[in-house]
């Protein structure tokens, strides 16, 4: 199995030259973008980009243990058995290296945060869509939820998340220990689509209350299927103490179902 799997690897980077990926160690890149590991349990990775006048070079360092999200590493995505996925993360890594525009270079550094899911189910019948957050706060906690919207317009009850705090203890949340209210909507000119571009999340059992909002707007994919991602803002409280942060927000199905896709 293992021959057969990096032959598969070298026939898709040889000859074809579009995609690839290997476990031991960790690689997976796509044309010209490319993300690897430096150590066993990719703690450290390099990342490289490169599109057009564009390149990317940089190198992430873990900060954090990695989370294992759900039961053993296993988010459920139903009630029913069969509809999950594993998923891990990195949710700090501290991050070096340079950005190229047009040729000319820029050192940058900042903080990312590096998820890996995988499934072989596709979304239970009647889920349309799903609204995932990651969110990396000043007071060192991390956040991640996701809802999955169904077409009656109830959340399907697998809808869960989890809270990272400063030391690297987990909660993990189920849908009754969260709620998310949506305060504005923005309308795609594009394609007519309606989004939601402000949310007030409520975590009562960890005294903690956020406000999120876009960067901007205009962060709409127009890919295979069409969807919202993009970058927010954070601010709100924890323990009653202000609190700001950045994060990354994914809205799906909102243009048209995602049955089928998933």
């Amino acid at each position: 199995d293992r021959e057969e799997h990096h032959f598969a690897e070298r026939f898709s980077r040889g000859a074809l030259g579009l995609a690839g990926a290997s476990g031991q160690p960790y690689e997976v890149f796509l044309e010209n973008w490319r993300i690897r590991a430096l150590n066993d349990d990719a703690s450290r990775v390099a990342l490289t980009a490169v599109e057009g006048d564009l390149a990317l070079n940089l190198e992430l360092l873990a900060v954090k243990p990695l989370v294992i999200h759900g039961d053993g590493g296993v988010s459920p995505k139903s009630a029913e058995v069969g509809h999950a996925s594993y998923y891990l993360s990195y949710t700090r890594m501290e991050t070096t290296g340079s950005l190229d525009i047009g040729g000319e270079t820029y050192q940058v550094s900042g903080t990312s945060w590096f998820d890996h899911e995988w499934s072989t189910a596709a979304l239970e019948e009647g889920v349309v869509g799903w609204d995932w957050y990651s969110l990396q706060l000043d007071n060192q906690q991390e956040l991640m939820l996701y809802v999955l919207r169904r077409d009656d317009g109830a959340l399907e009850s697998a809808s869960a998340g989890t809270l990272i705090r400063a030391d690297g203890s987990l909660s993990h949340l189920a849908l009754d220990d969260f709620s998310i209210e949506v305060g504005e909507y923005w309308i795609s000119p594009e394609t007519g689509a309606s989004y939601p571009s402000q949310w007030r999340v409520s975590i009562p059992g960890e005294a903690l209350e956020l406000e999120i909002t876009p960067n901007f707007n205009e962060q709409e994919m127009l890919v295979s299927f069409i969807y919202w991602e993009g970058s927010v803002r954070v601010e709100g409280a924890a323990n009653g103490i202000p609190i700001t942060g950045v994060g990354f927000v994914e809205l799906t199905g909102y243009l048209e179902s995602m049955a089928g896709v998933f």
